[in-house]
């Protein structure tokens, strides 16, 4: 048990099972079996005494996914206070090259997919999924320079907090103030429990940040915001001395159960019988956006950024450095799947062909990013071994 927990922890292992989840929902939705496997995804089930009533399917997205963020938040908390984030100084070359990685996908998206009916797909390229992005880096990127790893976590992290802004404020409706106030509350006595848990009294207070936490996630789906940003309040509110422990030990089951399902469930689309030509803008849009966007968004910038922060010295990161981030920047995959289904909710047409385009994109950039980081990898490591 404890070889497959730590399996789960390594950063090669979870992208596999990622994409593997992803690929067999995308065929299994085009075989006989989509039936059967649909009718699951759409059963409802409610919470008795409660006006809380979701298909299958939005249990996965608003309900299990919420338990992804959580860790997000967790490991946000601890770069942005004793991580690679936590000076201006650490976090302004990164911030700048993630302004890039969102600006220029948007822009592209935009040009591509800007008319009636698909414009509201903009934020959907912006997103870089860090556990893909840092498994493709692991498996390809042996040898490489730590800073390479530093620069894409901070980058990662804060297309995270971008992602959670734009779920936020861009998809939230008809907004319910006082259950969003208790909400609040309830964050506010989750991360004062968290701080009371120590000595004898542990296992209590366990049990009631539990009770806490589910209230507030119900709270927060009543309140008109989408569900999983009760995961990041709760998870930004605990303190960092049980957060560490939390996240280590909710890793295994995120990894291993929640985005896989996830992974499955959103990708479990009808490719459309039609000609390229006939498909949605927002395919194309995103299908383009992602990896190229990304790589000169995060590329263009970080150049910038490298020379706002040198002061002189030499650049910590060189351009083909950039580029590599750059096209793991464009593996947008589980937050990107999430905006997709959140900007065409109403539209499931357009949202399956958007859902598709995240997944070309995502799997263009799987292979750009391969060859990249194998070739710098590769010359970083002849460049290390003649000089030593």
């Amino acid at each position: 048990m404890s070889a497959s927990r730590n399996l789960l922890r390594t950063q090669q292992f979870p992208a596999v099972l990622l994409l593997l989840a992803a690929a067999v929902g995308l065929l299994l939705a085009n075989l006989p079996t989509f039936g059967p496997i649909n009718a699951v995804l759409e059963t409802h089930i409610a919470i008795p005494g409660t006006a809380i009533d979701m298909s299958v399917a939005h249990w996965i997205s608003d309900g299990l996914l919420a338990i992804f963020f959580f860790v997000v938040a967790m490991e946000l908390q601890y770069e942005l206070t004793v991580g690679d984030l936590n000076s201006f100084s650490k976090a302004l070359q990164p911030s700048i090259a993630a302004a890039g990685g969102v600006l220029v996908p948007i822009g592209i998206y935009l040009l591509i997919a800007g008319g009636e009916g698909t414009v509201t797909g903009w934020p959907i390229p912006t997103a870089t999924d860090i556990a893909f992005a840092l498994g493709v880096l692991a498996v390809f990127g042996k040898g490489l320079p730590t800073a390479v790893r530093a620069f894409l976590l901070a980058l990662a992290i804060l297309d995270d907090i971008i992602g959670i802004i734009f779920i936020a404020v861009l998809f939230a409706h008809d907004l319910n103030w006082l259950y969003l106030l208790l909400a609040v509350v309830g964050v506010v006595v989750f991360g004062i429990l968290s701080r009371m848990l120590s000595g004898k009294n542990r296992w209590i207070i366990g049990v009631l940040m539990g009770i806490v936490g589910v209230l507030v996630w119900g709270l927060v789906l009543s309140s008109g915001i989408h569900a999983t940003i009760a995961g990041v309040m709760l998870g930004l509110a605990m303190t960092l001395s049980v957060a560490t422990p939390t996240r280590y030990a909710l890793e295994p089951w995120v990894n291993g159960a929640i985005l896989p399902i996830f992974a499955f469930a959103a990708a479990f689309v009808v490719i459309p019988a039609v000609a390229p030509s006939a498909l949605s803008p927002a395919f194309f849009g995103i299908a383009v956006a992602l990896p190229v966007g990304k790589i000169i968004g995060i590329t263009l910038f970080g150049l910038v950024a490298m020379r706002i922060g040198a002061r002189g010295k030499k650049p910590a990161l060189t351009i083909t450095d950039l580029l590599a981030a750059g096209t793991l920047g464009g593996i947008g995959f589980t937050v990107s799947l999430l905006l997709a289904n959140l900007a065409f909710t109403e539209d499931h047409a357009i949202r399956d062909q958007a859902i598709l385009g995240v997944l070309v994109g995502s799997l263009i950039s799987v292979i750009l990013a391969g060859v990249v980081v194998s070739l710098r990898a590769a010359w970083h490591r002849r460049v290390t071994a003649a000089s030593s």
